[in-house]
């Protein structure tokens, strides 16, 4: 089943000046938060038992999600509504008649938006020039031929990410951050992000989350993976010093679930029933100390600490996948029990991330058929059956293309009639 639908909400105008002042609520959340909650590094404890009442903001049966991306975006048609609106009628068709529940789309890829929004630019993915309206809203079109088909469309975010290459995006507009606040920005290689240390930055991207689900009926808030853009000490080295903090990391940690927290607040108080959660690495040690996520805070924190509805960490790897070194621990069979078996609050759920990349190229793994297991016709079929034998709360497919996309195949057709059977099954 997929969630129960609410009435779309009536988009509103806000400036920005009203807009900004109105937001105390998240914004203090967010500073609140920041200044008496001391995060640390925790090691999981044993159990913890569920709430008696269930979380309104969990769907109901298996979350069956897929992701679609910029890469999605930039070969669709934005050259007329109508032209817009087709390419999502056969995309929507599509995730509906897999048998998914819920559409995870990205609209805020680089600082921008593929909404209209009193805070980012318009995207260059709408017009090919950042900054330039493409003459309809694109948001309103994937919510309404998702709610039409009984799809969640949740609005995937990337918080700090401005710039990914020098090619990418290929213009910054005028009211770009970059641009408008410039100090908050940092340089890694070719690419440009907030600096998660700067709190002004990371209020201003929960502002963006309350903008979107005060004015867009989306059924949910969605985080990547990208956090922190570097391990290097330099990236925020004033910013620690004026802290008086000791350990790097674990302050760090605590600038990111500063934000996730607060997000998640500003979700909550526009409406209850709205999901927010995050995509981490697969990996735990990458997310805590490259991402600095704080994956076991985020999974037992409950109630009014609560900092996410869902993780969906993003387990990429076959069945038997081996490093060079000849570790196991990322197989597929070894790492989701890892994470089914950290302590979670009962209010929180935790979904699986999928490689639809990953078919007929294979994962990298160091085992013999890191390959030949991913030309099966049915490799992802069977990991999602191997979930549900788990007790996994649900899964998403990264990303669409890989199954939709123009260089569909015969095997990435099995692939989703395979899917498409079980699924079946389940409803």
């Amino acid at each position: 089943m997929s969630p129960q639908r609410r009435a779309p909400r009536r988009k509103k105008k806000i400036g920005r000046r009203r807009f900004l002042a109105g937001l105390g609520c998240a914004a203090g959340a967010y500073f609140l938060y920041r200044s008496v909650r001391n995060v640390e590094k925790i090691d999981p404890p044993a159990v913890l038992q569920p709430d008696e009442t269930p979380n309104p903001a969990l769907p109901s049966g298996e979350w069956r999600a897929v992701w679609v991306s910029y890469l999605e975006w930039a070969r669709m048609d934005f050259s007329s509504e109508a032209a817009f609106r087709a390419d999502i009628v056969a995309l929507m068709d599509n995730c509906a008649a897999l048998g998914l529940n819920t559409v995870l789309a990205q609209v805020r890829p680089f600082g921008d938006a593929l909404y209209e929004s009193s805070l980012f630019p318009w995207s260059h993915l709408c017009t090919g020039a950042q900054g330039q309206a493409p003459g309809f809203d694109p948001l309103d079109v994937l919510i309404t031929e998702a709610h039409a088909r009984g799809l969640s469309l949740e609005a995937w975010i990337n918080p700090y990410r401005l710039k990914s290459s020098a090619a990418m995006p290929p213009s910054i507009g005028e009211t770009n951050l970059m641009h408008t606040h410039p100090e908050w920005c940092c340089t890694v290689g070719e690419g440009v992000y907030l600096n998660p240390a700067i709190p002004e930055a990371a209020a201003y991207v929960v502002q963006g989350v309350a903008e979107l689900v005060e004015r867009y009926a989306v059924d949910g808030i969605h985080f990547d993976d990208y956090f922190y853009p570097t391990t290097e000490a330099s990236l925020d080295a004033a910013q620690f010093a004026a802290s008086g903090e000791k350990d790097l990391a674990s302050w760090r940690q605590q600038n990111v679930t500063s934000l996730v927290k607060a997000a998640h607040d500003a979700v909550k108080a526009a409406d209850p029933t709205l999901r927010f959660g995050v995509s981490p690495q697969g990996n735990p040690e990458n997310d805590l100390a490259t991402q600095y996520s704080d994956i076991y805070t985020w999974l037992t924190a409950s109630g009014a600490d609560a900092v996410v509805d869902y993780l969906c960490p993003q387990v990429y790897w076959g069945y038997g996948y081996q490093l060079q070194s000849g570790s196991t621990r990322f197989a597929f069979e070894n790492i989701v029990p890892e994470w089914l078996g950290m302590a979670r609050a009962g209010d929180v759920a935790l979904y699986f991330g999928l490689g639809a990349y990953r078919i007929g190229v294979g994962d990298g793994g160091a085992n013999a058929d890191s390959t030949s297991q991913w030309a099966t016709g049915s490799a992802l079929a069977r990991q999602t059956a191997d979930l549900r034998s788990r007790g996994a709360q649900g899964w998403a497919l990264y990303r669409y293309d890989s199954l939709f996309g123009p260089a569909r195949n015969d095997l990435a057709a099995a692939e989703c009639a395979a899917l498409t059977a079980q699924n079946g099954e389940t409803r």
